[in-house]
């Protein structure tokens, strides 16, 4: 077993080459690609421990320790416990709120446990995963202690001459900059220099607008004890249209399935445009390029068959959540677009069922009227106006262009009772082919 997790740790990729081809590659420091050839390198990412679980905006860094860990190298995945408590101001206009310990700490646990299902944590091999908090060494770094050892070293005019920083003072911030936003740069580089000293980590990575605070990182190693560190940074993602990625109009895309449902998930990437499934395939998979390539090839063959959407939908869903979730919210997608029975509706958990019928047209009918039992006119063109007359429902019937639970109806004087609803509380309704709507018995 050590014999193979040694082959497989001596084998190395180009991980530079592998980043170029993703289009995950903006900038480096000269010698990076050098550096990563000539030993096996531990680098580092840091991930903002606001909440309680990362979204799909974190997934480009995430993948960039992936593809690391893969090309042989050691990947450390740093918790800014103690940056998280004061706010990076790079990107931002307005200060972050302050974070408690006891909320960081929670926030990390579950920060790993995502990380665990891309990063390799466990197991004998020499490049493991690792993860840190900046808290763990910075917590009982007094400020007096920080100004003679890391303070010093830095010059003012150093540190404004970083496009985070002017750009917060030259007024595009309402108001200003505070002194905790300033010395984020001076944290963040003391980090790479803690685990430069700790870890002989030589690298940090991440998105391009981090670039400003990694080369303060490098300095101050530099400035320090004469090392050599290197820096690398990725593109923002954005969509096709110039659109931050990863934001829908109900927010953050998650990956808790608590906050975003698995099929909400799997939907989100299956519904992105050609060029952008074309892009996100090579950053968000580790499909190799020859994979890749033939998939595009057949996607622009029959670009309405969607194979590019469905495959990229399929290997991040399987990765963030697992195959058998990817399934449930394939059988899920069929039941509003394909031709679901019944019984496939009824296996759907509550959640994932209102995610499904998310926007529906909805109506709050007693529950009592349900325990009695009620005439299906009365309900549809009574109780709710999904149809706006008795006679329209009828003819509706007649024409077999309704449905109840995806079933054709066609007793007009039929009675709508509790054993009808699905979870003991909803009861679907279709008109024609896409028209639904959702009954809540309350």
């Amino acid at each position: 077993m050590y014999l193979c997790a040694q082959i497989r740790f001596v084998t190395m990729k180009n991980f530079i080459e592998e980043l170029k081809w993703r289009g995950m590659l903006q900038d480096m420091i000269p010698g990076t690609e050098e550096a990563l050839q000539k030993e096996h390198v531990a680098a580092y990412v840091g991930i903002d421990p606001t909440a309680d679980s990362l979204h799909i905006g974190h997934l480009c860094g995430i993948m960039m320790l992936k593809h690391l860990q893969n090309c042989g190298h050691k990947p450390i995945a740093l918790i800014g416990g103690a940056t998280g408590m004061i706010g990076d101001p790079s990107g931002k206009s307005l200060e972050r709120n302050l974070l408690d310990e006891e909320t960081l700490r929670h926030n990390q646990q579950c920060i790993k446990n995502q990380l665990a299902k891309f990063l390799d944590f466990e197991s004998d091999i020499p490049n493991k995963a690792e993860l840190v908090n900046n808290y763990d060494w910075m917590k009982d770094f007094t400020f007096l202690e920080f100004a003679r050892k890391v303070g010093k070293l830095i010059t003012v005019n150093y540190m404004m001459a970083k496009d985070s920083v002017k750009k917060r003072l030259n007024g595009e911030a309402r108001d200003g900059m505070s002194f905790t936003e300033f010395t984020y740069q001076l944290l963040q580089g003391y980090d790479f220099l803690h685990l430069y000293q700790t870890k002989n980590c030589k690298l940090q990575m991440g998105g391009s607008d981090q670039w400003g605070n990694i080369t303060t990182g490098t300095e101050l190693i530099r400035r320090t004890c004469g090392g050599e560190a290197y820096a690398l940074t990725c593109p923002l993602i954005t969509k096709s249209d110039g659109v931050k990625f990863g934001k829908t109009e109900s927010g953050n895309v998650w990956l808790d399935p608590e906050k975003t449902s698995p099929y909400k998930f799997y939907q989100f990437w299956l519904n992105v445009s050609d060029d952008d499934a074309k892009r996100y395939i090579k950053i968000f998979t580790t499909l190799d390029k020859e994979t890749i390539d033939a998939l595009i090839a057949q996607h622009d063959e029959a670009p309405n068959m969607r194979i590019l959407q469905k495959r990229l939908a399929e290997e991040i869903t399987v990765m963030v959540h697992s195959r058998s979730e990817y399934e449930a919210a394939v059988e899920a997608s069929q039941i509003l677009f394909g031709n679901a029975t019944s019984d496939a509706l009824r296996k759907l958990d509550e959640k994932t069922f209102l995610a499904v019928f998310d926007g529906v047209p909805t109506y709050n009918v007693a529950k009592a009227k349900f325990a009695e039992g009620i005439n299906v006119l009365d309900l549809l063109a009574g109780e709710t106006d999904i149809f706006p007359s008795k006679g329209e429902l009828k003819r509706t019937i007649k024409g077999n262009g309704m449905s109840i639970n995806k079933e054709k109806y066609s007793d007009e004087a039929g009675i709508i009772n509790a054993d009808n609803l699905i979870n003991g509380k909803y009861l679907l309704v279709q008109k024609g082919k896409k028209n639904y709507f959702l009954v809540i018995a309350e």
